[in-house]
């Protein structure tokens, strides 16, 4: 079995049809979803109308959790745009989604942390940038013993490495957003340097999982325009660079 792991689309519906393509060139058996898959100023009601045709596992983001809670706490500038798009039938089945969860007695499923749909996994912020976390920062984050693959998004940082206990930890990075400015725990910047569309595959072979990363490249240029249009000048340059820009 070979399966993929798409996370971060943030409303970006053509560089997730270009993921999709690229998991078949690659025989992906199963597909599953790590959430924060609507906010942001580009396609929300069509993904999410994409999203729930699908057989797939699919995961609430902390997005997901924020745009539930926006009639009552408000949000930033994404959560608004997607909000005002939605319609009530998403909203019922994005409260049917959790943060985390095991997707079969060796892999489990988390946006963020185990613990948290907010916390980074297997970076950290330092100052205004993040940095892959310590081993004594992966243990404290995560408690779970039992399964042999843990895999994660929200960092939109694509990242394989192992737990201190041997445990194969994999950020799928983003399929929609490869750059992106922050104000949690406090401000920080991330940016992949590139407008390639990402996810991962994980599959087991003799015995043991491995995990690959795969850069995709999708018409970007079509995405950043449609944000210009909706008034987020910031998301377009995100999107054709994978940098943010940088006051002049």
């Amino acid at each position: 079995m070979r399966i993929a792991l798409v996370s971060d689309i943030h409303g970006n519906l053509p560089a997730l049809e270009a993921v999709l393509a690229d998991t078949r060139r690659r025989a992906v058996t199963r597909i599953v979803n790590l959430g924060d898959s609507l906010s942001g100023p580009l396609l929300p009601i069509e993904t999410a109308r994409f999203l729930m045709k699908q057989d797939w596992l699919q995961l609430a983001g902390n997005h997901e959790r924020q745009l539930l809670e926006f009639a009552a706490k408000g949000g930033g500038e994404s959560d608004a745009f997607a909000y005002a798009h939605l319609t009530p039938d998403v909203f019922e089945w994005m409260r049917g989604l959790t943060h985390a969860r095991a997707l079969d007695d060796e892999v489990f499923l988390c946006h963020g942390t185990p613990r948290s749909d907010v916390e980074g996994f297997l970076d950290s912020v330092e100052g205004d940038h993040t940095r892959p976390a310590t081993r004594d920062e992966l243990a404290e984050r995560c408690a779970l013993t039992a399964p042999r693959v843990i895999a994660c998004g929200h960092t939109h940082i694509p990242r394989v490495t192992q737990s201190p206990r041997g445990q194969l930890l994999v950020n799928a990075g983003s399929v929609g957003l490869q750059a992106y400015e922050d104000d949690h725990p406090h401000y920080y910047r991330v940016e992949g340097g590139d407008a390639y569309a990402r996810y991962a595959t994980i599959e087991k072979r003799g015995g043991a999982w491995h995990a690959q990363i795969h850069p995709v490249p999708y018409d970007h240029e079509s995405m950043a325009r449609l944000a210009e249009r909706n008034g987020r000048p910031g998301w377009a340059h995100a999107l054709r660079t994978g940098l943010m820009p940088r006051p002049h």
